[in-house]
């Protein structure tokens, strides 16, 4: 009888043990701190937000997160404004893995930002999308924190591709071999001047200004003063944001008219365009389009029909190709972070760029150069890549927007 009565507690057990099992998890939680507020929330609320926004709701409207069995479960966003600020953004990646326990941590926006989290994000098992991040140390950081995914390139690439354009003007006459440079002194122009100094060297370009400015300078009226007198027919800033607009105007008020104009983040931005209409034409920046890429223009109409806006030229890809990642390898592998992790390392993925695989946790198919043409920022380089377009050199002085 006893025998019996332990059986039957423990077929009871069982029985009371077996809906909790069985409801397991309603929901995926997924969550990020980015720039809201602050001198990074412009980047951050063109590239980064607006494709986190839609790869949700695209996401939830199929019914969720797909997994190995074919269920499909919800996401539900725990979201943070780390205010612009280094310290936020790590206080609010950990609130977000030991308070809020999501399931999935998405990458903040910048450089610094994403070299700031990376420790954490490893040190607790989180796979860690930098989309919004460029670094020459891509490889070192892939080995030091194995889960680390890096999107969008070094400076040595962005550089590369500047130089190529550049020096292959300066061999058909287009332009002369003097180069004016500034670059914000912060980890995404640190890296971008270092490679620049070596590779327009290696095209026979000769660096004739060379000047850092911080983060939140305003008035470069001096810099672009010294860049008109130094007799440099190219003028290349690696600049966030903000600076990359103040200098579009400031060199149109100071009539600065250099044959080759490029800038850093922001150039691609399509408020970029907006803000400056004809003037636009012919400035280029890092990253570009290919206008033929059917899936690339169908993303790019689904983001602006859901989000309201346009998404920029450059990043905005990288990021929604990251989450297309994610999603893939969650439905390959389900939810442990590990074989996520893995499965993204290693797999291919079919993304809006077509079939995707990264190198040494690094996507390295991407565009380099590139220039604003008939209101559309087309890819330059790499010029072998299919849909590359054609530089237009000398750019046309400044006029009327």
């Amino acid at each position: 009888m006893r025998t019996l009565t332990c059986a039957a507690a423990l077929a009871m057990g069982i029985a009371v043990m077996a809906p909790a099992s069985a409801q397991e998890r309603k929901a995926v939680k997924i969550g990020y701190a980015v720039s809201k507020t602050g001198v990074n929330a412009g980047g951050a609320g063109i590239t980064t937000i607006p494709n986190y926004k839609l790869w949700v709701e695209e996401i939830n409207a199929a019914g969720g997160l797909e997994l190995p069995d074919g269920k499909r479960l919800p996401i539900e966003v725990v979201e943070y404004d780390d205010r612009s600020s280094a310290e936020e953004v790590v206080r609010a990646t950990e609130r977000l893995i030991t308070q809020d326990k999501v399931d999935f941590v998405l990458s903040p926006w910048s450089t610094g930002f994403n070299l700031a989290v990376a420790p954490l994000l490893d040190r607790h098992g989180y796979p860690q999308f930098a989309s919004a991040s460029v670094t020459d140390r891509a490889s070192d950081f892939a080995k030091r924190w194995p889960r680390s995914f890096w999107l969008l390139g070094g400076g040595a690439d962005y550089a590369g591709a500047m130089a190529d354009v550049l020096g292959q003007a300066y061999k058909r006459g287009e332009i002369n071999d003097k180069v004016a440079v500034i670059s914000v002194a912060e980890g995404f122009g640190i890296d971008l001047i270092k490679a620049a100094r070596e590779a327009f060297a290696k095209q026979g370009l000769k660096i004739v200004m060379d000047r850092t400015y911080p983060v939140g300078t305003t008035d470069f009226t001096p810099m672009l003063n010294e860049a008109k007198s130094s007799g440099a027919d190219s003028f290349v800033a690696f600049s966030y944001p903000p600076e990359t607009f103040a200098l579009t105007q400031q060199s149109q008020v100071a009539k600065f008219n250099p044959k080759a104009f490029a800038l850093g983040v922001g150039t691609a931005f399509p408020n970029y365009l907006a803000a400056n209409g004809k003037n636009a034409e012919g400035v280029m920046s890092l990253g570009g389009i290919d206008p033929n890429n059917k899936a690339l223009m169908d993303y790019r109409k689904r983001h602006q029909e859901v989000t309201g806006q346009v998404p920029d030229s450059w990043a905005s890809t990288m990021t929604y190709v990251g989450l297309q990642m994610l999603a893939e390898a969650i439905k390959r592998v389900g939810l442990d972070r590990d074989a996520v992790a893995k499965e993204l390392a290693n797999g291919t993925f079919q993304t809006v760029l077509g079939e995707t695989k990264l190198e040494n946790n690094q996507l390295r198919d991407i565009w380099w150069t590139g220039q604003w043409q008939d209101g559309v920022f087309v890819g330059l380089e790499p010029a072998d890549q299919p849909g590359a377009g054609k530089p237009r050199l000398p750019k046309q002085p400044w006029g009327e927007k």
